[in-house]
């Protein structure tokens, strides 16, 4: 069949709607038809040279939709069922899954291949193979993904908030419920409250945070924050520091998350010098992978007994988690509708990125049309 996408061809190309062929789904594989799809940084990441997949590539790796047909073997999902993607496939036999450590899966190794676990594509442009991000590729109308990526969801929720919960949200919400550990009357700083911060916002709400921290310099986003629960503000890190250092009366906050767009070696100090004796740091936030963004006294580190987390899609794992978070947005425990700032059309990825780097955005949807 043929699926309209938005992808990058090479390195540093703009994004571009293509045509692509798109292969049946194989053994354990499941053809989805895309509803909606988040317009995550992660994606642009790859555009600006930040992280580099395998070209040429359809972007995406948050997606919503129903299942059309499903491969040989496929126990999942059914045709019919409203899906969600998981941008780390759960093959649930792996040792970090069974160690309830799914977000680990030994398949995502092939995360930035792009291909399908049997190492080959479904996409393809005339004789070229074409990656799906993340094995996914949400910004396709179409895409065979693995049974191990979807996850079946109530067909009441709608497409635009379900999107939302297979990166960005479970990202954020989990680097304070999962890694950060946050407990009931903790102090919390969040550095960057976009799509991923936001979420980590309510994330430390709903572990019982007293109070929240939310950094940005972008004024519209720390209201934002606040809106869901955050209760203080701060412009940068060192107007942060002051604010946790009268609420603490010195002692330092309980965990700092890390979800700006580019987590420099500057952020990652400035959070480690705010959180107390024993405390965390959280980063889930990315920067060109060579780059060294932890410098700190190995002295310190010992005597302080501080703790450095990483959290990859917050630690979550995604088929107890996705189901939960939609559980708490069906009871009102979790906004979702509130984080979409603006649809987009396929043919406005493009424009859709260039807001999001302005500010403009808690989060772009990706709306298909069919």
């Amino acid at each position: 069949m043929r699926t309209h996408a938005v992808a990058l061809l090479a390195p540093g190309q703009d994004w571009e709607v293509v045509e692509l062929d798109l292969d049946p789904p194989k053994v354990g594989e499941v053809l989805v038809r895309f509803e909606a799809s988040g317009l995550c940084h992660t994606d642009e990441h790859s555009h600006q040279g930040d992280m580099v997949p395998r070209f040429p590539i359809v972007g995406g790796h948050e997606g919503a939709g129903v299942v059309e047909a499903v491969g040989e073997g496929v126990t999942r999902v059914r045709p019919g069922d409203h899906v969600v993607t998981s941008f780390i496939p759960a093959c649930g036999k792996c040792r970090f899954c069974a160690r309830g450590q799914s977000n680990l899966c030994d398949f995502g190794a092939l995360l930035m291949v792009g291909c399908l676990p049997d190492e080959t594509f479904r996409f393809h442009l005339g004789d070229q193979d074409v990656g799906g991000m993340f094995g996914l590729g949400t910004f396709s109308q179409w895409a065979v993904v693995s049974e191990h990526a979807v996850i079946r969801i109530d067909p009441d929720i709608p497409f635009e908030a379900a999107a939302l919960v297979g990166c960005g949200v479970p990202t954020g919400w989990g680097s304070a419920v999962h890694a950060a550990r946050v407990q009931p009357g903790d102090t919390v700083v969040v550095y960057g409250v976009g799509g991923v911060g936001s979420n980590a916002v309510q994330g430390a709400l709903h572990a019982g945070a007293e109070h929240v921290v939310a950094v940005d310099p972008l004024e519209n986003k720390r209201e934002f924050a606040k809106r869901l629960g955050a209760t203080h503000g701060a412009r940068d890190a060192e107007e942060a520091a002051r604010i946790v250092q009268e609420l603490t009366r010195g002692v330092g906050a309980d965990a700092a998350i890390l979800t700006a767009g580019l987590v420099t070696q500057e952020l990652v100090s400035a959070a480690y010098a705010a959180i107390r004796k024993g405390g965390t740091v959280v980063l889930t936030g990315v920067n060109k992978a060579e780059l060294l963004t932890v410098q700190i006294s190995g002295f310190d580190l010992t005597v302080m007994e501080k703790r450095i987390q990483g959290s990859l899609l917050g630690s979550c794992n995604p088929f107890e988690d996705v189901p939960r978070l939609l559980s708490l947005y069906k009871s009102g425990h979790l906004k979702l509708d509130e984080l979409i700032t603006t649809r987009y059309r396929l043919d406005q990825v493009g424009q859709a990125y260039e807001d999001l780097l302005a500010g403009k955005n808690i989060r772009g949807v990706l709306v298909h049309e069919h």
